[in-house]
């Protein structure tokens, strides 16, 4: 039960990553892209977490925090130019999934079961990206760049408590 847990928890940041863009062209491929990539990258932090454990363990946090911040102050300072910014679908699912490395590191520690969190937080991951997305789409038109401005300060509060723990 833990590991599945773990795995949702691990994908809800996609969320609020892939609520902000609502013109992707092939939400799907990069729903799926994000589920396997959320599978791979544990996998690897499981297996060479232990070559890790000592950097991750003294600047996780600190790296973790300072990419949340960036994220954020870049959401609020670019939240009112109606300029669009295009990214490669393979890109962003780096980007939404490289965390589920370090989690998966301090989950080995912990001694999860690999199976079940690795599974877990794919499908966790397909159906948070694949629904955001959706929901990007179609909330485009009602609250515009408030989506953006909310997970910006949300990404600065977390970037902060990151730091706190």
């Amino acid at each position: 039960m833990q590991g599945i847990l773990a795995g949702i928890i691990t994908s809800i940041d996609v969320i609020g990553l892939y609520v902000l863009i609502p013109n992707v062209r092939y939400r799907f491929f990069l729903s799926v892209w994000t589920a396997a990539l959320h599978m791979l990258f544990p996998l690897l932090g499981f297996e060479l977490g232990h070559f890790l454990v000592h950097f991750l363990l003294e600047w996780g946090q600190w790296i973790s925090s300072i990419l949340l911040f960036c994220m954020g102050l870049h959401l609020l300072l670019f939240s009112r130019k109606d300029e669009k910014v295009s990214i490669s679908p393979i890109l962003l699912a780096v980007t939404a999934s490289l965390d589920t490395f370090s989690v998966s590191v301090s989950f080995g520690m912990l001694h999860l079961e690999k199976t079940v969190f690795i599974i877990s937080a794919g499908v966790s991951a397909l159906i948070c990206s694949y629904g955001s997305l959706v929901i990007a789409r179609r909330s485009q038109v009602l609250l515009g760049n408030k989506f953006q401005i909310i997970t910006g300060i949300f990404f600065i509060i977390m970037s902060v408590l990151a730091i706190r723990q």
